[in-house]
């Protein structure tokens, strides 16, 4: 039969959309089969031979010949008279199978068939692109940056698929522009309508915790095991480690000589402090750890409440709590415990809340104190005043007046 653009296109569409021969087939036939329904009303008694590598198909319309006179059903059934124009043998009861031309089925049938295919194909490909990237939800992905947009970075990768990077889900100091290769985790793969929409996250623990897999050998190996992973993107993260062989040092491994192997994953990460711990069932010592750099004295604790007293000596308290308390954050999701820092000692007698001074110090002053873990004169009194200015976001100027206005009252 004749070809026409319909069926020119089979072995393009079959080499275009890599689709295997037996499923352009299923498509083919599905979308025939549609089509005939449409013009006889059924196709239970057609047969569609189709050979999409050469551009070659066939219809055939299988119909039982009647007595003339007494057809029923047009689709199905033939008169005698009718059939012994195709065959003059034939005879009533007999089957006369009688080839199908495509032009029959009429111009806007043939155009709807056309675009009825090229439907399906789009759809064979969205499910496949659906389980393909499902496959990969939370596994490391690189895509280029195809343009940028106010609310996400809308990427591309090297097949042309579209994968959308939000804005939330971008570290804070993320900064990109059109051709810049990116790397984050599938986060999540979701239809909509029919086809996927493919979400990149750079802020999510799990990307941290694959970067260590990529980056360092004995955590793809299995001789290291990230135990835990906690973030504050852009900030600060503590990550949990263990090893099963006695001879490697976890934490020594991943961080490298001189931070060597942790340096790439802290520039990706965009300059991200990363504290690395040794994962440990004890407890005690598991908080003792997650409160690094600072140095614990004792750690009370209450399983039934999952909270947790740290008592930490006065100069302590503040790496306890860290820069915009970070660290103790860190460290209470990190262990799954409320964590309560308890100075250590007695206070002076003559020592003063800071909040008493709020005439004279106005409250986001207060706070930036309160942050670090300084909350009475004293305490204050005894920090270097450099010390404050790089753990607040307080001017040196503002600290020295702090520190007059606490000691005239200490020396009143």
């Amino acid at each position: 039969m004749e070809n026409i653009a319909l069926i020119e296109s089979f072995s393009e569409f079959k080499d275009d959309k890599l689709i295997d021969r037996v499923t352009l087939m299923a498509i083919l036939e599905d979308v025939f089969r549609n089509a005939l329904k449409k013009k006889y009303g059924s196709d239970d008694n057609f047969d569609i031979i189709i050979n999409p590598d050469k551009g070659d198909m066939e219809i055939w319309r299988n119909r039982t010949v009647v007595e003339n006179g007494e057809v029923e059903d047009e689709n199905s059934e033939i008169s005698l008279a009718e059939a012994r124009k195709i065959e003059p043998d034939f005879e009533v009861g007999e089957e006369v199978s009688e080839e199908v031309k495509l032009f029959q089925l009429g111009r806007r049938a043939i155009l709807a068939l056309r675009q009825n295919l090229i439907s399906k194909i789009h759809e064979h490909d969205n499910t496949n692109l659906y389980k393909q990237f499902k496959d990969l939800v939370g596994d490391i992905y690189t895509a280029e940056v195809h343009h940028v947009r106010p609310k996400m970075v809308v990427l591309m990768d090297d097949d042309g698929n579209e994968i959308v990077l939000p804005k939330e889900k971008q570290i804070p100091n993320d900064y990109f522009k059109k051709g810049d290769n990116v790397r984050g985790i599938i986060e999540s793969v979701e239809l909509k309508g029919n086809k996927p929409q493919i979400m990149m996250s750079r802020t999510a623990p799990e990307f941290l915790e694959k970067l260590f897999e990529q980056e360092i050998p004995e955590v793809f190996d299995g001789l290291i095991n990230v135990k835990k992973v906690v973030r504050i993107p852009g900030e600060k993260a503590k990550v949990a480690v263990d090893s099963y062989d006695d001879r490697i040092d976890p934490v020594g491994a991943c961080v490298g000589m001189k931070g060597s192997r942790i340096h790439g994953i802290v520039r990706e990460l965009g300059n991200e402090n990363i504290d690395v711990i040794n994962y440990t069932n004890n407890i005690q010592l598991y908080i003792t750890r997650a409160l690094s750099p600072a140095k614990v004295s004792s750690v009370k604790i209450d399983e039934v409440t999952k909270k947790a007293e740290v008592f930490l000596k006065v100069e302590e308290v503040s790496k306890a709590i860290g820069r915009g308390g970070y660290n103790i954050k860190l460290a209470s999701l990190l262990t799954g415990y409320e964590l309560d820092v308890i100075r250590e000692g007695i206070v002076e007698v003559d020592d003063v809340e800071l909040r008493e001074f709020s005439d004279e110090i106005d409250a986001w002053v207060i706070e930036e104190f309160e942050k670090i873990g300084l909350d009475t004169a004293r305490s204050i009194l005894g920090q270097d005043v450099e010390d404050l200015v790089r753990r607040t976001d307080l001017e040196e100027e503002t600290i020295l007046e702090v520190v007059r206005i606490l000691k005239e009252e200490l020396e009143d």
